[in-house]
């Protein structure tokens, strides 16, 4: 059945109809990609801290559990050093607190609570807020960063028992 056959160019316009219609099909289902990008090649978080990479040091989920502006603060996260040599990095907070922890080549060092003393002194933020971390590593290669990383309490029940208690202090 041929009902367009006699008529002068109407395989070429079946042709170009066709060409179009697959092009509008193609823009239709590539559209949002073409200006948004892919949410699966974003690299995030995905719990309650921050991540960065430090030369060699990867750190992940970093965050530090306080109970007030200007108490102590526990830093908790995952700390994985991929060089040869160890690295020690030095973790700088408010007011000049510190503290120094050494990872281990090829085996990461977990910041959980329960075995670590990774504590500064006094933090600048209360928690729900942001600190202003200044980290420097020191080993094979020495690295300086800044991270910003979430202050949190013991509201919640895992971080219930890794809130720091300040030291007692002697009297004279």
């Amino acid at each position: 059945m041929r009902i367009a056959s006699g008529i002068p160019g109407t395989k070429r316009a079946q042709r170009l109809s066709l060409i179009a219609a697959i092009g509008i099909g193609a823009m239709t289902f590539t559209g949002c990609s073409a200006t948004n990008p892919q949410s699966t090649t974003m690299e995030v978080a995905v719990s309650d801290g921050v991540n960065l990479n430090l030369g060699s040091l990867e750190l992940r989920n970093v965050l530090v559990i306080s109970k007030a502006e200007g108490s102590p603060g526990r830093v908790l996260g995952t700390f994985y050093n991929k060089a040869d040599s160890d690295i020690t990095l030095t973790i700088s907070g408010a007011q000049g607190s510190q503290t120094e922890i050494t990872v281990k080549p090829s085996m990461p060092l977990v910041l959980n609570g329960e075995s670590d003393k990774a504590i500064l002194s006094t933090m600048g933020a209360a928690p729900g807020a942001v600190e202003t971390l200044e980290l420097r590593s020191s080993g094979a290669a020495s690295e300086t960063a800044t991270l910003e990383v979430p202050v949190l309490d013991g509201t919640l029940s895992e971080y219930k028992n890794m809130v720091p208690t300040a030291e007692p202090t002697s009297t004279p």
